[in-house]
């Protein structure tokens, strides 16, 4: 009793001091470079585009706001140069009398770059009205990866007040990336991998299946002028869920040889019903940690990113599921871990705010555990401080698939939901835990228990 006392304040002291961070965000279609001096003034340099390319005609916007009056600039002349794949797509000068330059793209498979729109007499800058707005034809934007922006001001203030000198600024955006591989199995059936990058694109894809491991790459430029503007690297690798021999557990991530955070290396099985997907998550802080790491040989640092994923046996704790509204994110552990019947279980549990993962005192909660379809406990309560437990006996009777649900949660009757499934067979336990984020298949044999860790 004890030790179950330890584990239960040890586990809420955990989940309290060091939340989980979220796992959110499909890349990101913005950039912005801060602190440029042109004459005195600072400004900075905002460009936004869509990530998917879906539509005949998409927007590119690019705004220069003056960071002492939190206002935009007048009468800016850009000079922007756009390259893919270090290729130059065009470069030309662009006029916005209020600081706010907005392009009309239309991608064509064929032809040449044409630009439409008015020319002024000092540049020959392109700028649009209401009548005739700045647009772009040709074959631009018809494929993933990283663009980049190169971006000059010439004018600010008045259309005659020429700029020397003002520096060169780069803005990186990203069209999502998807391609798929087909690769053999163990037993050389075909098996269908899909990736998205919300970076740049990848490349010499390959899949072990004796090594049950998978590595990739993409390019990457490690220097600080790059990263500095570089906020996150997202990859999503997608397979089929009853691919066994990969569907594991957890997995081991590393970058060019350097073993990732496991807040990196993320599994979800919700967001597809018949795809496991496994997120690549590389903050702008991890990406410095792997740059140092990789200074710390002889060799100069490498112009890509080589991922590598291993399959691993350890289970991760707590959980986390959030409610339909992310208003809400649940952290959820238990003890014992191996969740067998006749054998009283503590479900410890933190309430937290889905945008700052902070832990919400005084929250009201209602818990439930349901057994096809029919419940089979619920009982209500109040955590003080954020976090807190409940206790359950299952019978002999009560194995198989279960729900544990958290219904009403700070009386908002915002809701969120577990799944486990506890099936004793021929001395092994097979433990299926889902949430509504993530999904984790795990096996446990009651003399190889899986390292527990929160």
């Amino acid at each position: 009793m004890l030790s179950l006392i330890k584990f239960v304040i040890f586990v809420m002291a955990v989940c309290l001091l060091f939340p989980a961070s979220s796992v959110y965000g499909h890349g990101l279609g913005i950039d912005t470079i801060y602190s440029i001096d042109i004459q005195g003034k600072e400004v900075s340099i905002t460009v936004e585009m869509p990530m998917y390319f879906e539509n005949d005609q998409e927007q590119i916007t690019i705004s220069v706001m003056e960071r002492e009056t939190k206002e935009n600039a007048k009468n800016v002349t850009f000079l922007i140069g756009l390259f893919h794949e270090n290729n130059l797509i065009f470069r030309n000068y662009f006029f916005a009398e209020d600081g706010i330059l907005s392009i009309k793209v239309t991608p064509t498979q064929e032809g040449e770059i044409t630009i439409y729109g008015e020319q002024d007499s000092l540049f020959g800058a392109w700028y649009g009205t209401e009548s005739n707005p700045i647009e772009i034809t040709g074959p631009l934007f018809n494929s993933g990866g990283l663009y980049n922006f190169e971006i000059e001001i010439k004018t600010i203030d008045e259309p005659t007040n020429i700029i020397e000198n003002s520096g060169i600024y780069n803005a990186n955006l990203s069209i999502v990336d998807t391609v798929t591989y087909i690769q053999k199995d163990v037993e050389n059936h075909d098996v269908e991998f899909r990736f998205k990058s919300y970076f740049d694109k990848i490349s010499n894809f390959e899949y072990d299946p004796e090594a049950k491991q998978v590595t990739f790459e993409m390019p990457f430029d490690w220097s600080e002028k790059q990263m500095s503007h570089v906020p996150v690297v997202h990859v999503e690798a997608h397979f089929p869920k009853d691919f066994t021999e990969f569907v594991t557990p957890g997995y081991l991530g590393y970058a060019n040889g350097i073993e990732l955070f496991k807040a990196s290396v993320t599994i979800d099985d919700y967001t597809e019903d018949d795809e496991r997907i496994v997120h690549f998550i590389l903050l702008q802080d991890h990406l410095r940690f792997l740059k140092n790491q990789m200074k710390k040989s002889d060799e100069p640092l490498p112009e890509n990113i080589v991922f590598t994923l291993f399959t691993s046996k350890n289970m991760e704790l707590p959980l986390i599921a959030y409610t339909k509204s992310e208003d809400f994110k649940l952290n959820l552990a238990w003890d014992p871990i191996v969740i067998e019947p006749g054998i009283n279980t503590t479900f410890v549990f933190t309430i937290r705010d889905g945008q700052t993962s902070e832990p919400l005192r005084n929250s009201d909660y209602t818990f439930v555990i349901i057994q096809n379809g029919k419940e089979i406990h619920r009982t209500s309560g109040t955590a003080l401080i954020g976090g807190y437990f409940e206790k359950f006996t299952f019978s002999e009777d009560q194995t198989g698939p279960m729900i544990i649900k958290f219904e009403n949660i700070r009386n908002t009757e915002q809701e969120t939901e577990f799944r486990i499934v506890v099936v004793p067979e021929f001395g092994t336990v097979a433990l299926i835990v889902l949430v509504t984020s993530i999904t984790v298949v795990v096996f446990v044999t009651r003399t190889n228990l899986f390292r527990f860790s929160v």
